[in-house]
């Protein structure tokens, strides 16, 4: 859908979830584009770039929006940047523009505001408003941390899947935010200044420095969230070896009850056992009573050594 406004003379055209039919529009209306890049914004997998002509720039930016899934998706920004007019063609899921371009149609006042003097100033009104979004999605991020911070200490919980989350949200921003970086420095140095009446390089160093802090923030939760992997993993291991102490502990004090049931119970003459197949000097449940007390024994002792090896 093509739409447009207009401000002290150049006007901005927003087109989203862009057809060959808004494009062609756009032709008629003698726009010097190339066919090239008209392409690029029918496509949804573009990595920025900046091409530049003699009367105009095209960019391409990406932007990180979280729709039903919390994992960040990278969504496509297309600008053409001209003396008089600014086009940008997006596929409708940036909020943060739809909302700045609604407010330019129908409030005079935000349109001034935003939209200022030239296409250079509504194209920092449009990123700083994305940046802002972006910077949003990071402290989120944050805030999971130090949430989770207290699951990875607690040896009842497991955590592993949500640190996998995490890491996966970190991983996604930080593929979206370092190439905006590299992008909008590059544009804001060489490009900008032939597309604005007001000096906007105060205006832009404040949107990198924004993205720098992001950068920032998105390299120490990396770091964070690996220790409390690294953390998780140790506490997963304990305590699985210990299970396997306990496990193996109650097998092998099993294995003198064992041997002796089976001893007692084979259809073959053994010691002590008189003729008549029972020993009877104990009463009735003389073989019970040895095979009892047999066991015990050879299991208190193994405890005591097990202690002195500090098995146990």
């Amino acid at each position: 859908m093509l739409q447009t406004v207009a401000n002290n003379g150049f006007r901005w055209i927003d087109i989203a979830k862009p057809d060959r039919d808004d494009m062609e529009q756009l032709v008629q209306q003698q726009f010097p584009f190339h066919e090239l890049n008209i392409a690029d914004c029918l496509s949804k997998i573009q990595i920025p770039k900046i091409d530049r002509y003699d009367d105009h720039v095209f960019v391409i930016l990406h932007f990180p929006i979280v729709e039903r899934e919390r994992i960040p998706k990278s969504s496509q920004l297309a600008a053409f940047m001209g003396s008089n007019y600014l086009v940008t063609v997006h596929q409708g899921d940036l909020k943060p523009l739809a909302d700045i371009f609604q407010k330019c149609m129908h409030d005079e006042k935000a349109r001034m505001e935003l939209m200022g003097k030239s296409a250079g100033y509504v194209f920092h009104s449009i990123v700083d408003a994305l940046t802002d979004d972006l910077l949003n999605l990071v402290r989120k991020i944050v805030g999971n941390i130090d949430d989770i911070e207290d699951v990875v200490f607690d040896e009842k919980i497991d955590a592993a899947k949500e640190i996998s989350y995490l890491r996966r949200e970190i991983t996604s921003l930080r593929r979206i935010t370092v190439p905006l970086r590299r992008t909008l420095t590059e544009l804001a140095g060489r490009d900008i200044p032939h597309f604005s009446e007001e000096d906007l390089a105060l205006y832009f160093d404040d949107v990198n420095d924004h993205i720098d802090k992001a950068i920032g923030t998105l390299d120490e939760s990396k770091e964070t969230i690996e220790i409390y992997k690294d953390t998780d993993y140790m506490h997963g291991s304990d305590k699985s070896n210990r299970i396997l102490a306990v496990l193996t502990i109650i097998f092998t004090l099993s294995m003198p009850v064992t041997i002796l049931s089976s001893l007692y119970g084979m259809n073959v003459d053994i010691p002590v056992i008189g003729e008549q197949g029972s020993m009877q000097f104990l009463g009735r449940y003389t073989t019970f009573i040895i095979i009892v007390i047999g066991s015990a024994v050879a299991a208190l002792a193994m405890v005591f050594f097990f202690r002195r090896l500090r098995w146990i």
